[in-house]
C-alpha cells in the first residue's frame, strides 16, 4: 500500500568534514602532502572538540544557574 500524499526523506551520507579527511587522507597517503597527521585528520576531530566545548560550556552555565 503507498500513499501518494506523503513522502519521506532520509538524510544521511558522509558530509563535506568526512570527504574532506577523506581527501587529505589520500593526498598524504600519495605523498602529495607532508603535513603531520594531527592536520591531516583535523576535519574529523575539530567537529568532536568543538561539541565538547559546546557541551562543557553548557555544563558550566547549568551548574552556576543551580546555585
Amino acid at each position: 500500500m503507498s500513499s501518494s500524499g506523503s513522502s519521506t526523506t532520509k538524510s544521511g551520507g558522509i558530509g563535506f568534514a568526512g570527504v574532506l579527511g577523506i581527501v587529505f587522507i589520500v593526498l598524504k597517503l600519495t605523498g602529495v602532502i607532508a603535513w603531520s597527521w594531527l592536520w591531516v585528520l583535523a576535519p574529523i576531530w575539530i567537529p568532536f572538540g568543538v561539541w565538547l566545548i559546546v557541551l562543557l560550556v553548557i555544563l558550566a552555565v547549568y551548574l552556576v544557574a543551580r546555585r
